[in-house]
């Protein structure tokens, strides 16, 4: 098995955990992906993975949660553009 190809299994595994309702812990995983839980903790990325799915509350919050900010983001520079747009009217008069 790959890096690309395990870290791909345990973010599946994750996603199929929180979906089912279960808890999304590094035994459920280990379990799910046949990977020891050594390895879950040891390797970076891959406790990266899973310590994030234990932190949200599933994938859609998270998708949500990104939505929200990035909606914020665009508001803000939207707002900026008016106020720019707004000091050149001035300056061109």
């Amino acid at each position: 098995m790959n890096a690309s190809h395990t870290m791909n299994a345990v973010e599946r595994a994750c996603i199929d955990l929180a979906r089912d309702g279960r808890p999304v812990t590094f035994t459920a995983i280990a379990t799910a992906t046949g990977l020891s839980r050594s390895t879950l903790y040891r390797n970076t990325a891959l406790r990266a993975i899973i310590e994030h799915h234990q932190h949200t509350d599933g994938p859609i919050t998270a998708i949500t949660d990104e939505i929200a900010t990035l909606r914020a983001a665009v508001s803000t520079l939207a707002e900026r553009v008016r106020s720019h747009e707004e000091q050149l009217r001035r300056l061109h008069r």
